[in-house]
């Protein structure tokens, strides 16, 4: 692919688009600066009130109850890397509230495959869609695992769904599973979420219909709650599946689902004798679609399949049908009742991969090319979107026209941010290397296609898996340069599907042949690194 024409008009719209955004940036800050005033005053009173109520014996006091420990919830707006750099661990898919997060290095150099699981056959069962009843294999898409070191044992475990309709719970370093696995009724499709505030919780879907809050701190793991598909929404359009990863924010849960809604759930956590606890309620729902894209969208195939981004109390996501869509939950995770949306925007066709947000809080979108519709050619399969831009949003955007995989194009794989670079992987098989401020695409490398693995970026090294069973590393240090290849393994001889995860030295990735492969140099341990964002 070439540089996209007219690539010099996007480093205008970038520059009106970046003063935009300061001009936003100042008016919160006038907003911040009133609310801390009324804070205070509010404080002031309180104190007043309380040093009354303890005067007056107005307060009655109670031993408190040691738990094991977990750690505050780091502030949305000043996350850096991890979603809680408190808490260590790749918990979530790509590791942030903005997705933006890869794990930590160092990268193996010389890797080789250091364990199979299972060790023989594969994570199969059989399952039913609109084609029909088949046999699915593998720990599918996005299928990137939770990395979770334990820091009193000593013990790395790898969490993970699989098409066995198993949650599996590993020995990440050894391959050998460390608890039973949690039985659902339906491929365990998508990543799960562990949660990053150190309570010993599990969030994870299942095609049978169900999302699970799951206990770990008990010998087997142990449903504490689920809710429906079905049953937890007036209606659903589409599907019964939970393919993104959820999102924890403070004391909400933020998950789209296939059956076209999005949810926030009250998580109500805590610990009862010792042992973990929750008591959710559903706080709000949103539906994937409006009248708008009913009108403008052929089927009602209006399912959240992507993992859900977050800024600044504004969750992003798109649907089956292109909806790009922003809502201001802020009064809702501070117990509030209102949400509005205040953006939107059409891709024209099914958006699975997840919205990536960058520092600034511009958005990066890409899109399957399946429809072949007017709205698909205005506005190319990748896109750089200015959300506080009323209008025209667009930045720049990109055509990703060749086709792969059911004579489709476009991009399955969420975008990796990194530094002034966005890596793409698309469906037709190969890495697009994008110039992150105009759209330009410096360069593209072939891979077997399909490609829709995550690229992962750590420490100056792109990983990327392809269709024939080859994980690649590539050197990206120097930007804008086509990257040298600086290794690559056999893996399996199936699709490398899921995304990988990569923690101090190792790599781990399932493939469509129904194994998850533990990756490292020769008789490598686990050791220090750091980790980075965009």
């Amino acid at each position: 692919m070439t540089d996209w024409p007219g690539a010099g008009e996007p480093a205008v719209r970038e520059r009106r688009a970046e003063r935009e955004l300061r001009r936003q940036g100042r008016r919160r800050q006038i907003v911040m600066r009133r609310t801390v005033a009324l804070g205070l005053l509010g404080l002031l009173a309180v104190g007043i009130a309380s040093a009354i109520a303890l005067t007056t014996g107005g307060s009655s006091g109670h031993a408190a109850t040691k738990h094991p420990k977990h750690h505050k919830p780091a502030q949305p707006a000043a996350i850096k890397g991890a979603i809680n750099p408190k808490v260590p661990g790749l918990t979530t898919f790509r590791g942030n509230l903005t997705r933006t997060y890869y794990g930590e290095g160092p990268v193996p150099r010389h890797p080789v495959v250091r364990w199979r699981y299972p060790t023989s056959g594969g994570m199969c069962a059989e399952s039913a869609d609109e084609h029909g009843t088949s046999t699915w294999c593998g720990t599918g898409w996005t299928g990137q695992p939770n990395v979770i070191p334990h820091k009193k044992s000593g013990l790395l475990e790898l969490r993970f769904g699989a098409y066995d309709d198993h949650y599996h719970f590993l020995n990440a370093l050894t391959g050998t599973p460390i608890k039973p696995d949690l039985v659902t009724g339906d491929l365990a499709k998508g990543s799960a979420t562990s949660d990053p505030d150190g309570y010993p919780l599990y969030y994870a879907g299942s095609r049978d219909n169900d999302f699970r809050i799951i206990a770990t701190d008990r010998p087997e793991p142990t449903v504490l709650w689920s809710m429906n598909a079905e049953t937890s929404v007036p209606y659903k359009h589409w599907n019964n599946d939970w393919d993104g990863a959820a999102l924890v924010v403070g004391d909400y849960l933020l998950e789209g689902g296939e059956n076209s809604w999005f949810y926030v759930v009250k998580l109500n956590r805590g610990y009862d004798h010792g042992r973990v606890t929750v008591d959710p309620t559903i706080v709000l729902t949103v539906p994937a679609w409006d009248d708008q894209l009913a009108a403008d969208f052929p089927t009602d195939a209006f399912s959240i399949e992507n993992s859900v981004a977050y800024r600044n109390g504004i969750v992003y996501f798109a649907n089956s049908a292109g909806l790009v869509q922003g809502w201001n939950i802020r009064d809702v995770l501070h117990g509030g009742t209102h949400a509005s949306r205040v953006f939107r925007f059409w891709t024209g066709d099914d958006t699975d991969a997840s919205v990536v947000i960058d520092d600034k809080g511009f958005l990066y979108v890409a899109s399957e090319l399946e429809k072949y519709d007017d709205r698909s050619k205005q506005v190319g399969q990748l896109m750089k979107l200015n959300p506080f831009r009323k209008g025209d949003p667009e930045v720049w955007s990109v055509p990703v026209t060749e086709t792969g995989f059911e004579e489709s194009g476009g991009i399955w794989s969420t975008p990796a941010l990194d530094r002034g670079m966005l890596y793409v992987a698309i469906n037709a098989g190969g890495l697009l290397g994008v110039d992150r401020k105009t759209g330009a695409v410096r360069w593209r490398i072939p891979l077997p296609g399909p490609t829709w693995a995550s690229p992962v970026v750590i420490d100056n090294v792109l990983i990327q898996g392809d269709c024939s069973g080859v994980l690649h590393a590539y050197d990206v240090s120097k930007e804008g340069q086509r990257p040298p290849e600086l290794w690559s393994l056999e893996v399996d001889s199936a699709c490398i599907e899921s995304t990988p995860a990569v923690w101090r030295g190792w790599i781990w990735v399932g493939t469509r042949g129904g194994a998850m492969f533990g990756i490292s140099d020769a008789a490598k341990k686990a050791r220090g690194g750091r980790g980075r964002s965009a």
